[in-house]
């Protein structure tokens, strides 16, 4: 049997983190099993799909690069499908019209809660086989009286689930228009999906829908229901925990690979291992190895991990996803400043996000209008004026722009003026930078470039004299 997975989002909202998981956990089974991995759109709730959550949904799955084999399919392209299958039910028998109003279903299911009873329709249409096509129906799924499902999820275990504790769900609404529970098991059906991966919170649809497919005579799909993922203080994730859409986790400066080896963690490990390159994933996940208890997810867990993507990854790598955050700085890398790749190496250490990195970096591209005022304060003092030119004079005599000629260069200085060496690098740093923070003042001097260092040293001696003027 060649697997295939799905994950299929409804496109009411962004990608999120549970999602995401969803969609990992997935693509990694297809993977790990050379089998394939497909995207299915399920749009059928029109009133709450948008476009806009379509593109949200494929702009987080292309940023994870999380590829699909097949797809994306479209739930609202495969109407008339649903409306065949739906026919077939009823002609087998194995559905059938219900007239029952709102208000009556409202009575029903007030009765049995004040009964203490489980709140489920009781079948009054069951045996009517009139078809008052002039009245308001939906059409439901006749369900088996007798016997029970039984699911061996390759998550949670065996669930044994009775026949009689489910009703006959509704699987066509009043407009014609299929529910979800109809249109997976078609999809699913003629998709040629082996394995189910979904949130635990489908456990319940689980067994409805083993019976659809039965009825069709489908091959059953393996199933493994993956557990939730709770904040920090143990409540369901939700937007205060920072369950946001998987871009903001991009705009907040998280590489996606920091991002999917935190999310392959969420419910599953490999011994002690903490780090996983993405072929690793492939060859050691296992659905077997998924924990059935909720997982937490840690926003200081992620941002360690995203510092040691930034700090041990490639460099090509990070300054690529780097250059994204600059535009958004309005920062052309290609003509305003060094290399992305050398300034990545220069700050990698310092930096947990890329927004960390890309602010800290703006002066190596454009000028400053003013200085960080406690840096000057403490560094721009009268005495700083004759190391600084002294500093200038030097640097205007060299040819090569050289890191390690320019540290000689500070070095001599200092000895030369018998100061300490911080009395010297750290005007020069805060003149350059206008910060009393960046990489070393040789790395420093050498990714700024010559023209800039210049300029700024003669404006902060300028500076200074101006305001002990």
């Amino acid at each position: 049997m060649s697997v295939k997975t799905r994950f299929a989002p409804s496109p009411t909202g962004y990608l999120h983190v549970g999602g995401a998981r969803t969609a990992l956990f997935s693509w990694l089974y297809a993977k790990k099993n050379n089998g394939s991995f497909v995207l299915r759109i399920e749009d059928t709730d029109l009133e709450r799909s948008t476009q806009e959550s379509v593109d949200a949904i494929l702009e987080g799955m292309a940023w994870l690069d999380l590829g699909y084999d097949e797809g994306p399919f479209y739930q609202t392209q495969r109407f008339d499908r649903y409306k065949e299958i739906i026919q077939q039910l009823l002609d087998q028998g194995d559905a059938y019209y219900c007239y029952c109003s709102k208000e009556e279903l409202e009575a029903l299911r007030e009765q049995q809660m004040a009964d203490k009873e489980k709140p489920r329709y009781n079948g009054k249409c069951r045996e009517n086989p009139e078809d008052k096509a002039e009245l308001n129906r939906v059409i439901r799924f006749r369900n088996p009286e007798e016997g029970k499902v039984v699911i061996d999820d390759l998550v949670k275990g065996k669930i044994i689930v009775a026949n009689k504790e489910l009703d006959d769900l509704i699987i066509a609404r009043t407009d014609g228009t299929p529910t979800y529970n109809l249109t997976v098991v078609v999809d699913d059906m003629d998709m040629g999906i082996t394995h189910v991966v979904r949130g635990d919170d489908h456990v319940n649809n689980t067994p409805r829908q083993i019976n659809i497919l039965k009825a069709l005579g489908a091959e059953l799909p393996h199933y493994a229901h993956l557990p939730m993922i709770l904040g920090d203080d143990g409540a369901r994730l939700s937007k205060r925990h920072g369950a946001v859409s998987v871009m903001q986790y991009r705009d907040d400066g998280y590489l996606p690979e920091a991002l999917l080896n935190y999310l392959v963690r969420l419910g599953w490990s490999h011994g002690d291992q903490e780090i996983f390159s993405r072929e690793e994933m492939i060859e050691l996940f296992d659905l077997s190895q998924v924990n059935v208890a909720a997982s937490t997810f840690n926003t200081e867990k992620l941002l360690w991990l995203n510092h040691q993507y930034i700090m041990n990854s490639d460099p090509e790598l990070v300054a690529k996803h780097l250059e994204w955050h600059m535009q958004q700085r309005g920062i052309d890398v290609a003509t305003q400043g060094p290399a992305l790749v050398d300034l990545v190496k220069a700050q990698r250490e310092r930096s947990k996000t890329l927004v960390e990195m890309s602010d800290a970096s703006l002066y190596f591209y454009q000028d400053f209008t003013e200085y960080d005022e406690k840096a000057a304060k403490k560094n721009f003092k009268l005495a700083a004026i004759e190391p600084l030119q002294a500093l200038l004079d030097a640097f205007n005599g060299v040819d090569e722009w050289q890191g390690e000629a320019l540290h000689e260069i500070v070095l001599q200085t200092a000895e030369t003026l018998e100061l300490k060496l911080g009395k010297v690098a750290q005007p020069l740093r805060v003149a350059v930078c206008g910060t009393g923070m960046s990489p070393s003042i040789d790395v420093t001097l050498s990714l700024l470039g010559r023209e800039k260092t210049l300029k700024r040293l003669e404006r902060a001696i300028n500076y200074i004299k101006e305001k002990n003027s």
